[in-house]
């Protein structure tokens, strides 16, 4: 990929942001970065693994001159970061985002973005369970769905560079209306999320079974949950904070199904268990023939790897 941006301006630099960094260095994108991150160990730790050109402690600097402006910031911070860089950002250029709530984002920062510049909320699904300015790596973004919430207004080539922009790190893109994009996430990404983190901290609180049962005897299904309740508690913390309509509509659904299998499972209906459970196979085998994972033993993991 061609250097569509002369700079690139990341504001925040953990998994995402770092990730980022990375990818630009080995398919491009941009001739130069900076960085920003709110904590001074992130920016230490940001500087010792060159994970930009420049490094500045307060947002606005970091901006200067970016045609590219891009908040890695977890959701509930966007706001505050746009305002502080609002002032030097430069005509012409393209503030967007990644996180995985877009109706709150257009809320909280859209008025900070100045007329001369063009906000386009996007969001890359791709992560780890990893945190940090460490935990990045170019490779996140490859075969991952990046989706964009072009606002009205927007100008044609600015949606269009900022798609090469993604493409050009091996994702799929896709538009979508940021209503939409916030139901469809709090389905996939959010939902799950909030079943995991209760059923660990549910599990850890159950008196008859020792903290160390639990750890020594995790089988998959629950190392699983675990792995995905590892995830960075302040972004989570914003996440349902900031999508909270979507998420409570579809854990009113959550509980009216939970209320059938709890009922099919008192009362011994294995008919209701067993086409339940199909249908749910039959979801699992789609994600897979679409490419969304492999359908390999144990997730495709080495079996050899500890983690």
């Amino acid at each position: 990929m061609s250097a569509a941006f002369e700079k690139v301006a990341i504001l925040g630099l953990g998994l995402i942001g770092s990730s980022i960094s990375h990818a630009i260095r080995k398919y491009g994108g941009a001739k130069t970065i900076s960085g920003h991150a709110k904590s001074v160990e992130t920016l230490r730790i940001a500087r010792e693994i060159g994970l930009a050109d420049s490094f500045h402690d307060n947002p606005a600097d970091a901006v200067k001159g970016a045609d590219l402006v891009i908040l890695c910031a977890p959701v509930g911070a966007c706001g505050a970061l746009a305002a502080a860089i609002s002032s030097a950002i430069r005509p012409g250029a393209i503030v967007t985002d990644v996180g995985s709530v877009k109706g709150a984002i257009i809320k909280d920062v859209g008025p900070h973005v100045p007329q001369h510049a063009h906000f386009i909320p996007g969001h890359p699904i791709a992560g780890t369970e990893q945190s940090g300015p460490r935990s990045g790596f170019a490779e996140l973004f490859e075969n991952r769905w990046c989706i964009l919430t072009p606002l009205s207004g927007n100008p044609v080539e600015k949606i269009a560079a900022l798609e090469e922009f993604w493409t050009g790190f091996g994702s799929k893109v896709e538009r979508m209306e940021p209503g939409h994009h916030d139901l469809v996430l709090a389905m996939t990404s959010h939902l799950p999320h909030l079943i995991a983190y209760t059923s660990v901290v549910a599990a850890a609180d159950l008196e008859e079974v020792t903290q160390s049962e639990i750890i020594k005897f995790s089988a998959g299904g629950f190392r699983d949950l675990t792995r995905i309740a590892a995830s960075d508690p302040t972004m989570w913390r914003d996440v349902f904070l900031n999508n909270r309509e979507a998420v409570l509509e579809l854990l009113g659904r959550f509980s009216e199904e939970l209320s059938v299998l709890q009922k099919a499972i008192r009362w011994g209906d294995g008919e209701t268990l067993f086409n339940l459970f199909s249908r749910a196979r039959e979801v699992r085998r789609g994600i897979i023939a679409a490419g969304q994972d492999t359908a390999a033993p144990n997730f495709g993991r080495d079996p050899t790897h500890k983690a």
